[in-house]
């Protein structure tokens, strides 16, 4: 008896703290599950990212992609939500995301870096020379490898 009571007792304190949020309160739990941390892709033009660039001291990262491609959007949905890549590139990085196919700025620097397949990303300096290009679907640890040799 004593037990059933006990357990009672715990369903009453857990059933009270669990009503007891206010919905100010489930609003800020709810944003924190659906807030993923990513890295954050700037609007840009890549004119306004190298002024950017110039003015911060950031290396420009872009990730060059097409909507029809499968592999972009795998690095899109793994690599560029991994917590600690974003952190280190949204730290560190003018980071832009240019389809290159419809955005203003894609034929040119396609031409402009030799893009050759998708995804295709890059890493420059302020005065829009590369550093580092990398071809294909990089994992957050391959990806980290790269940038942390690029801000060195």
């Amino acid at each position: 008896m004593k037990k059933v009571i006990g357990f009672l007792a715990v369903i009453a304190v857990f059933a009270t703290v669990a009503f007891s949020f206010t919905t100010d309160d489930k609003k800020v739990i709810e944003s924190a599950k659906d807030e993923v941390k990513e890295i954050k892709f700037s609007g840009l033009s890549y004119a306004d990212a190298l002024k950017l660039s110039k003015q911060t001291g950031k290396l420009i990262f872009i990730d060059c992609y097409t909507v029809w491609c499968g592999p972009c959007k795998y690095l899109s949905n793994t690599t560029f939500k991994d917590p600690l890549v974003a952190e280190f590139f949204n730290s560190n990085f003018i980071n832009l995301k240019v389809e290159m196919e419809k955005d203003a700025d894609g034929p040119e620097l396609g031409r402009l870096f030799k893009v050759r397949g998708y995804p295709t990303m890059l890493f420059l300096n302020e005065k829009g020379e590369l550093i580092q290009q990398v071809y294909g679907y990089a994992d957050a640890k391959q990806l980290m490898n790269v940038a942390t040799t690029v801000i060195k």
